[in-house]
C-alpha cells in the first residue's frame, strides 16, 4: 500500500513538472537557430530546484513524501537532466572526479547516440 501511495505522490509531482515544462518550452521565443534557450533554462532551473530540495532534505529534514513529490516527481517530469546533474554533483562532491567525468561523457555520448539510433529505427519503421 505504501508503494502505491508513493507512486501517487510521484505522479502528482511528475504531472505538475511536465505541465510546467510544456508551458515554458511552448512559448514562442527563446531560440537562436536550433539552440533552444527555453530548454536550457528548464534544464538549469530543474537542476537548481533538485539541488535546493536535496540540500533542504539532507540538512533540515523533509517529509519523505514531499521529497518524492518534488525531486522524483516534479523535477523528473520537469527535466531528467536535473537528476543527472545531482548525481554528477554528488560524485564531484565526494571527490570521485574520474567517475564523474566518465558519467558526464558516457551520458552525453550514449544518450545522443540513443536518439540517433532511435531516429534511424523510427524512420526505418515507417519506410
Amino acid at each position: 500500500m505504501a508503494l502505491l501511495i508513493n507512486c501517487i505522490f510521484v505522479g502528482l509531482g511528475g504531472c505538475a513538472g511536465s505541465i510546467a515544462r510544456y508551458l515554458i518550452c511552448g512559448m514562442n521565443f527563446g531560440k537562436i537557430g536550433d539552440f533552444s534557450l527555453l530548454t536550457l533554462f528548464v534544464n538549469v532551473l530543474g537542476s537548481f530546484i533538485i539541488g535546493f530540495v536535496a540540500a533542504i532534505a539532507l540538512n533540515r529534514g523533509m517529509d519523505p513524501r514531499l521529497n518524492l513529490v518534488l525531486k522524483t516527481g516534479f523535477c523528473g517530469g520537469f527535466t531528467t537532466f536535473s537528476t543527472f546533474s545531482l548525481e554528477t554533483f554528488t560524485l564531484l562532491e565526494s571527490n570521485r572526479w574520474p567517475f564523474a567525468l566518465l558519467y558526464i561523457v558516457a551520458s552525453v555520448v550514449l544518450c545522443v547516440l540513443g536518439v540517433m539510433l532511435g531516429t534511424l529505427a523510427g524512420k526505418a519503421a515507417v519506410a
